[in-house]
């Protein structure tokens, strides 16, 4: 009996049908079985690095057994999507499809890096480069894009004060401009309307409370005293008093490079519109980029008349009114203190 073309194209159907459903068993296997490579892997995808050229790397790194599955599997069943570059880390269970489905959303590694409150800029960029974090560019150049607080603080030479304290997490690469953008963009959060509104009411600047904010959280590191040095700083101020605080000068000799972690007399005669000893009000700027407690503080004084303060050298402060009690105070701790230390 003669085979009709029909017969013939029903054939070819059946072993086509064979045949992908044989090849989607084998692909499905293979892109489902364990990885060679141990869990917890890194590996970096370039860009500009073609399908091919990632299935190799693969296969190099000990993710796969053979690329051509890999290969096959992603123009099948993925294709036109991309294979996203950037470092990756495969956690377990790890097998080619989990890697390729990662790779297509783009899931890639981001490093955490911690900002402490009360770094200036120049201590965060060295703090970045101690740890060898993982980006591209130079940190400080990037501080002087302005234009990111320009609107909330048009006389800000730098980005000093607005770099907000928190910790971020950055893939491998990341541009310095955009690691400032997201710390301006996490103060930005952090000061809102509410903030805005409030610093209006008390006729002070959004550049002259994170100033003051700056100067609270050189002083302490303690939560409920914050509000309470505020106040000290706000009281001197109404009444034109100079502030008398020791972390400006200090600023100030950093900028001058001259810093080596003493402060003594002489430097209270130090020539820079820092020295709050010599000139009254707030210093020109920011002395440290300042958390959120010390932003609240700085809004929100404590509501009383102290005007004075002094460490008892263990983190804490005495706070007084009048001089002849801060006098008792200063003898009481700092001259104590100073005789044990001799």
């Amino acid at each position: 009996m003669p085979i009709t073309p029909k017969k013939i194209i029903e054939i070819l159907l059946i072993i086509l049908t064979a045949a992908n459903l044989g090849l989607a068993y084998y692909l499905s296997r293979v892109m489902n079985s364990p990885t060679p490579a141990q869990a917890g892997t890194g590996l970096i995808i370039e860009k500009g690095q073609s399908p091919a050229g990632i299935a190799r790397l693969l296969q190099t790194k000990g993710f796969l057994k053979g690329r051509i599955a890999f290969r096959l599997a992603y123009s099948f069943y993925y294709s036109p999507r991309f294979l996203r570059a950037g470092e990756y880390r495969f956690e377990p269970p790890v097998n080619p499809k989990k890697i390729m489905l990662q790779m297509i959303a783009g899931k890639i590694l981001l490093h955490p890096v911690t900002i402490p409150e009360g770094l200036t800029l120049k201590e965060i960029a060295r703090l970045l480069e101690e740890k060898a974090y993982p980006f591209e560019g130079s940190f400080p150049e990037a501080c002087l894009k302005t234009e990111l607080i320009s609107d909330l603080d048009p006389k800000a030479a730098n980005l000093e004060g607005y770099l907000f304290p928190e910790t971020y997490h950055f893939p491998r690469g990341v541009e310095a401009s955009e690691m400032v953008r997201a710390m301006v963009g996490q103060f930005r959060k952090n000061f809102g309307p509410e903030e805005l509104a409030r610093a209006n009411r008390l006729k002070l600047t959004v550049r002259e409370i994170v100033t003051l904010a700056s100067l609270i959280e050189k002083e302490t590191a303690r939560e409920e005293e914050k509000p309470l040095i505020s106040a000290v700083f706000h009281n001197r101020l109404r009444l034109g008093m100079k502030l008398d605080c020791d972390p400006t000068i200090i600023y100030a000799l950093k900028l001058e490079g001259r810093f080596d972690g003493n402060l003594r007399l002489k430097d209270k005669s130090l020539a820079s519109p820092y020295n709050t000893y010599l000139y009254r009000g707030l210093p020109p700027g920011p002395i440290c980029n300042p958390g959120r407690s010390s932003l609240q503080a700085a809004l929100y004084p404590a509501p009383v008349d102290y005007l004075y303060f002094v460490s008892r050298n263990d983190g804490s402060h005495v706070f007084n009114r009048s001089y002849q009690e801060h006098l008792r105070a200063v003898s009481r701790y700092q001259l104590k203190n100073s005789r044990n230390l001799r």
